[in-house]
C-alpha cells in the first residue's frame, strides 16, 4: 500500500509538472510591467553622458572635423552660387541638456511653456568644437544659416545665446525660426534659391531632408540606408541620446501617450536576446 500510494503521489507530481510545461508562457502587456521611469530618468542618463563623457566630446570634434574637411573640399571647387551650410542648433551645436535635468530632477518632462524660459536666459553652453567649426567657415566667406524649430518668440534669446559665444551671424535674417509647419524643407529650399549649400548640420534626420519627416521607424532606418553616402560627406550628424524624432517615430508620432505608457512601451521594445 505504501508503494502504491508513492507511486500514484509520483504519477500526479509529473502530471503537475507536465501542465505546467505545456501551458503558454503569458505575453508582457503594458500594464504587467512596473513603472521604470525611463522617461524622466533616462533623460538624467542621456544628460550625464553628454555633460561628462570625454567620447561625446570626442564624437562631437569627429563631425566638425569632417565637416572642416567638407567644406575645404567645396571651396576648392568653383560654384555658380555663394556658398552656404544649413545648420541646427539645439544638441548640433548648443548644449541643452541642463534643461532636460531640471526638468527630470522635479519629476516632470518637457513643455513648451517652461522650454522658452530655458531658451530666454540664452545661456545653453556650445559643444565641444562647434565654436570654432563655425567661426572658420564664417572666416572663408561661407553663410552660416541657423534653421531651427525653435519658435519665433525665442528669436531674441536664441540671439542672445549666439552672441555670448561668438556664433557667426552675418545678417539677423539668417536666423530662421519655425513660423509654420516643423518641415525644414521649404525653409531650406528658400535659401537653396541664392546658395549653393554645401553642408547640412543636424542631430535629427529631419535636418537633413524631407525624406525623413515624419517617417515610421522602418522608414527611417530604409532612408538611412539608401542615403548612406551623403552621411560624412553633405549631412554631419551630432549625436544626441536625450530626445528627438526617433522617439516619436517609435509612438507614431502620437502624443497622448501618458508617461506610464510610454514607460512601458519602451520597457517592452528593447531585447535582451539579439535572437528574438
Amino acid at each position: 500500500m505504501k508503494n502504491f500510494n508513492l507511486i500514484i503521489a509520483s504519477c500526479l507530481f509529473a502530471s503537475a509538472i507536465s501542465c505546467t510545461t505545456i501551458a503558454p508562457a503569458a505575453k508582457t502587456s503594458i500594464q504587467d510591467v512596473p513603472y521604470q521611469n525611463l522617461g524622466r530618468d533616462g533623460k538624467i542618463y542621456a544628460a550625464f553622458y553628454q555633460q561628462r563623457a570625454a567620447e561625446y566630446e570626442a564624437l562631437c570634434l569627429q563631425s566638425y572635423n569632417i565637416a572642416r574637411l567638407r567644406l575645404d573640399e567645396a571651396l576648392a571647387h568653383k560654384s555658380d552660387k555663394p556658398l552656404a551650410i544649413i545648420s541646427d542648433i539645439d544638441e548640433t551645436f548648443l548644449d541643452n541638456s541642463y534643461y532636460a535635468v531640471e526638468r527630470a530632477k522635479m519629476g516632470k518632462n518637457y513643455d513648451q511653456k517652461t522650454w522658452e524660459e530655458w531658451t530666454a536666459k540664452g545661456i545653453a553652453k556650445p559643444l565641444t568644437g562647434s565654436q570654432e567649426f563655425y567661426q572658420y567657415a564664417a572666416s572663408k566667406g561661407i553663410q552660416v544659416f541657423y534653421i531651427t524649430n525653435r519658435l519665433e518668440q525665442e528669436r531674441e534669446g536664441t540671439l542672445k545665446n549666439l552672441r555670448k559665444y561668438n556664433f557667426p551671424l552675418q545678417s539677423e535674417t539668417n536666423l530662421i525660426l519655425r513660423s509654420k509647419e516643423s518641415s525644414k524643407e521649404n525653409r531650406r529650399k528658400d535659401v537653396a534659391q541664392n546658395y549653393n549649400i554645401v553642408l547640412l548640420l543636424g542631430d535629427n534626420l529631419a535636418d537633413f531632408s524631407a525624406i525623413f519627416d515624419k517617417k515610421s521607424e522602418t522608414e527611417r532606418s530604409a532612408a538611412v540606408k539608401n542615403s548612406a553616402d551623403d552621411f560624412g560627406k553633405k549631412f554631419i550628424i551630432i549625436p544626441n541620446v536625450g530626445y528627438g524624432d526617433w522617439e516619436s517615430s517609435f509612438y507614431n508620432y502620437k502624443y497622448d501617450y501618458t508617461d506610464q505608457q510610454k514607460d512601458s512601451m519602451m520597457y517592452n521594445a528593447v531585447k535582451s536576446n539579439p535572437n528574438n
